[in-house]
């Protein structure tokens, strides 16, 4: 099985329902099915008309959210041509890496990254050609390559009735589909090799947990697509079933874009989810009759209001990409809302596990998908261990990285590095990374995971990060915090007034003492950092420890 083959069944079986809405010049677009196929095959003349061989060639494709991205990434997956997904809000120095490293033939961009582009490719021989999205009809070639508008690609793209790009070249299910880069957290990114059938296999073992998923529902594109999450979970999981791809216009317009699309189904991180249940818990708490249904068992006629205000139709949330806290997701669940919790890695396709709808365990992320295996290697006293996974959805290696590629296997075992533990049902819980993980001169492990969760339960703390430190030739580590407070939070509960600077700096190490005494003593952070501005992370949004590590290995206030 290929993407292109459950994309292909869509579009025969379901040509008039809808594939995509999105909004283009304050008006909302529909595109059926039928109306997507065409464009996916008219792509795929185009790219040939420049050039682009099956194959062979990889192409970066380094664009917003849109329909764009859908059907370029389709018209070349489609015809054997391997994908490069970038963030388009990359610097320069990560672009021309990535272009680098993948050997990039075409670069497919916004047309605003123009002037970026012009400066990386001088040292990028590879990339033959430039296609822009959004731009003028005929653009200024850059860098002296080939350079043309992608509506402008397509306008010169007949399909021709027999012979046609689309119809002759087509992609075996061993064919590397996607070069995706790790976030690179630490030290530069790496390209996993993922190729159709480990994306057609988690796309698989996904659908068998989400077995209610029909072509009426329709799905809200928040995440950026070429996040891996994003694209199984938006992508080809919707495609697979005939489901409609409802695109927000941007963040801030979530609420009103609900309004008009009604979506079903929200693929989100937690950072998204916890910031939605944040303004519907501010709403309840100024209500009596929310807080005493919610209080004696009935949150489901709450939530009969909520969903209104979100379209009227959400039922399911699938949050992944890191640890969600337990009171959203027992606080969405009370709103009669399904809450799933994922787990994974862009390097197994990148779904593991996926907890149930109706499942009362909230923090565990729940068991392996039904067509891989997961098994917890190294465990220690307590049962915890590396995550390792083996299986269809397991990558095929990193790109030109034959000693990263050996690293990450364990035999035919793929190494996650994220410590979890199994219980007999075989049901995970993830309590950290290996590499975040701190040991103190006891010899016992503090997961930061889990430590920040505790912190971050007070709507006061806007960020944290947990890091372990050394304090001159200490044997073992200690535990820091880096801290940032909300200040919005902070003034509402002092009638809108923020106090000074010192007065929130005692306030938060205040807080931080306080939730921390739900913890064990030797969990608690040692040394504190109050900072004001948000903490640095990736676009997947995952804190860049690293960044933070000399603020704590530097004099600062103990607790």
């Amino acid at each position: 099985m290929t993407i292109r083959a459950r994309i292909d069944e869509a579009v025969a079986r379901f040509p008039r329902r809808t594939a995509m809405v999105y909004s283009r010049d304050g008006a909302w677009v529909r595109v059926t099915y039928a109306a997507l196929g065409e464009r996916i095959r008219r792509a795929a003349e185009g790219f040939a008309r420049l050039g682009v061989e099956p194959r062979r060639d990889c192409v970066a494709l380094m664009l917003e959210n849109g329909p764009e991205w859908v059907e370029i990434y389709s018209a070349l997956a489609g015809t054997g041509v391997t994908v490069v997904p970038m963030d388009p809000g990359l610097r320069g120095p990560e672009i021309a890496h990535m272009l680098d490293d993948s050997q990039a033939a075409a670069v497919i961009a916004q047309a605003s990254h123009a002037a970026t582009l012009a400066e990386v490719l001088p040292d990028i021989p590879s990339v033959r050609s430039v296609v822009l999205v959004g731009g003028p009809p005929a653009p200024a070639a850059i860098a002296a390559r080939r350079t043309e508008s992608y509506e402008a690609l397509l306008t010169a793209s007949p399909v021709p009735d027999c012979g046609s790009r689309y119809d002759t070249s087509r992609p075996s299910e061993s064919d590397i589909a996607s070069i995706i880069y790790t976030s690179g957290t630490t030290g530069k990114p790496k390209g996993a090799m993922l190729t159709h059938i480990n994306f057609c296999s988690d796309a698989a073992g996904a659908l068998d947990v989400l077995a209610d998923i029909t072509p009426r529902d329709r799905f809200l594109v928040v995440l950026p697509l070429f996040h891996s999450f994003a694209f199984m979970g938006n992508y080809v999981v919707p495609l697979s079933r005939g489901c409609a791809l409802c695109f927000v216009q941007s963040l801030r317009t979530i609420g009103e874009d609900c309004q008009t699309l009604a979506p079903t189904v929200l693929m989100a991180v937690p950072l998204l989810v916890e910031k939605l249940f944040k303004k519907i818990d501010e709403r309840l708490k100024a209500s009596a009759v929310a807080r005493f249904l919610l209080a004696i068992g009935l949150g489901r006629w709450v939530g009969i209001g909520v969903r209104r205000r979100l379209g009227g139709s959400l039922r399911l949330l699938v949050v992944g990409g890191a640890p969600c806290p337990v009171p959203v997701i027992t606080g969405f669940r009370a709103l009669g809302f399904g809450m799933i919790e994922g787990y994974g890695l862009t390097e197994a396709a990148p779904v593991v596990s996926l907890s149930r709808v109706n499942d009362a365990r909230p923090g565990m992320i729940g068991y392996a998908l039904p067509n891989i295996s997961v098994r917890i290697a190294g465990a220690d006293a307590q049962g915890v261990g590396e995550i390792q996974v083996r299986g269809p959805i397991v990558m095929r290696g990193y790109f030109r990285n034959p000693g990263a590629t050996a690293e990450a296997f364990d035999g035919e075992w793929l190494r996650t590095g994220d410590l979890a533990v199994m219980d007999a049902d075989g049901y995970l819980t993830i309590r950290g990374r290996m590499k975040a993980l701190i040991v103190n001169r006891e010899g016992k492990n503090i997961y930061p995971e889990e430590v920040e969760q505790v912190i971050a339960l007070d709507p006061r703390v806007r960020d944290i990060v947990v890091i372990g430190y050394r304090e001159g030739h200490d044997v073992g580590e200690k535990v820091g915090a880096i801290a940032v407070p909300n200040l919005d939070a902070i003034a509402a509960e002092n009638g809108g007034h923020a106090p000074g600077w010192g007065e929130i700096e005692s306030l938060m190490r205040r807080i931080v003492a306080e939730q921390c005494r739900l913890l064990s003593d030797y969990k608690h952070p040692r040394k504190l950092v109050i900072r004001r501005e948000p903490l640095e992370r990736t676009s997947t949004q995952k804190v860049r420890r690293h960044v933070y590590q000399d603020q704590l290995d530097t004099p600062g206030e103990s607790e």
